[in-house]
């Protein structure tokens, strides 16, 4: 799923801020910041994963990578700062992606994306347009944009 996700973005992520909401092992965000983002914002809100994120980031040393211990829903209603790209990969069982999306319309750069990985095939409204989906197992997986007006 993850190399259909960069070839969807492109091979090289050069100049885009990219945010990962729910880091967990932090392949997303670590594949982006290798691939040449500019800035790579992971989000973990578990302690141990968080500790464990703080050491593979040190040995990867990625200046381009932030990281931060905070819940990714509090995270997203808080910041002020807008991205190109948005990995949400929440809790398949949480409600957290339908709250997220009304958010996600002001963290989005103007031609900004968002990757989303769901248990179930998720329909993010009328506000946004599917670039493309797929489906491995039981995971759905999504990219998405905003509707033009």
């Amino acid at each position: 799923m993850r190399e259909t996700l960069f070839n969807w973005l492109g091979q090289t992520l050069y100049g885009k801020r990219c945010l990962d909401l729910f880091a967990g092992s932090g392949a997303l965000g670590f594949e982006a910041a290798s691939r040449e983002a500019e800035q790579v914002v992971m989000v973990e809100q578990d302690r141990s994963v968080y500790k464990v994120l703080q050491e593979s980031l040190g040995k990867l040393a990625l200046p381009n990578v932030a990281l931060h211990c905070n819940d990714g829903l509090k995270f997203a209603l808080q910041t002020n700062s807008t991205f190109d790209v948005v990995f949400l990969d929440p809790p398949f069982q949480s409600d957290l992606l339908t709250r997220l999306m009304p958010r996600l319309m002001q963290l989005l750069t103007k031609d900004g994306v968002v990757y989303i990985e769901s248990g179930g095939a998720f329909d993010a409204g009328p506000d946004w347009q599917v670039l493309k989906q797929r489906r491995a197992g039981a995971v759905h997986y999504q990219l998405l944009e905003r509707t033009q007006p």
